[in-house]
């Protein structure tokens, strides 16, 4: 297995029981992302994108079928060993944000490096650091109710990225973002993962994430349909949006 592989899926089965009702998620899928990418997965709602999201996010587990994080099986995870790793190796980044209301920006920031064992003072000082990276140096002891929709977005990417993770999962990160506040952390975590070398791995809808996604991963009805390189991708996303 070459080493920059990041994330490995094989065989992932998510089924749902309602009732009497069976719900098929996931029905087996094998997928493979190197360390650096930036991949898209994208369907229609009700796909499986979301579900496929919180399994490799170590935030679901499986009912069947194996998900690797560098090579470390997530299921065979406890507890403790489980919570390390969301702290350590992945970043997270909501459609609803899910900032702490009453905690300012770096509050929120450097929470994680705190859980993480980080001092306050360093936590503080690289907390101020990714804020004035994801241009909110004037917004630090702004609360949320405090922020525009696209700031609060921005907190959250500097909170996905407060302990260095090797992975940061984005979950329709612009779904509640207008067009060109959606556009704005688009680019900005693309940056990031330019600069980071950070692998981004983004569940949306929103057909802007094309063009800035190394690879896009196709999902319908709990498959992956088909696997495309941007490069190879005739979509003009500029014109769907009507520019």
């Amino acid at each position: 297995m070459p080493e920059d592989m990041v994330v490995r899926t094989r065989g992932v089965k998510r089924i749902y029981h309602l009732g009497k009702v069976v719900v098929e998620a996931l029905r087996g899928i094998d997928m493979e992302v190197r360390r650096g990418e930036y991949i898209s997965i994208m369907g229609p709602s009700g796909s499986g994108k979301s579900t496929l999201f919180n399994m490799i996010g170590g935030l679901d587990k499986p009912s069947e079928g194996r998900v690797y994080i560098d090579e470390v099986d997530v299921a065979q995870l406890d507890a403790y060993e489980l919570a390390w790793l969301r702290c350590r190796k992945i970043g997270y980044i909501f459609q609803t944000f899910n900032l702490i209301p009453v905690m300012t920006a770096l509050e929120n920031v450097t929470l994680p490096m705190i859980f993480a064992g980080m001092s306050l003072d360093d936590a503080r000082d690289k907390g101020v650091e990714l804020l004035e990276r994801v241009g909110l140096g004037t917004r630090v002891h702004h609360k949320p109710f405090e922020l525009s929709g696209g700031q609060q977005q921005r907190v959250a990417v500097a909170r996905a990225l407060a302990n260095d993770p090797a992975i940061v999962l984005a979950d329709e990160p612009t779904g509640n973002l207008d067009l060109k506040t959606g556009k704005e952390i688009i680019s900005l975590l693309k940056t990031m993962n330019r600069e980071k070398q950070v692998t981004i791995i983004s569940a949306t809808h929103d057909l802007k994430m094309i063009d800035v996604s190394d690879r896009i991963f196709w999902i319908r009805d709990g498959r992956i349909e088909r696997v495309e390189r941007r490069a190879d991708v005739s979509i003009e996303v500029g014109e769907i949006e009507g520019e």
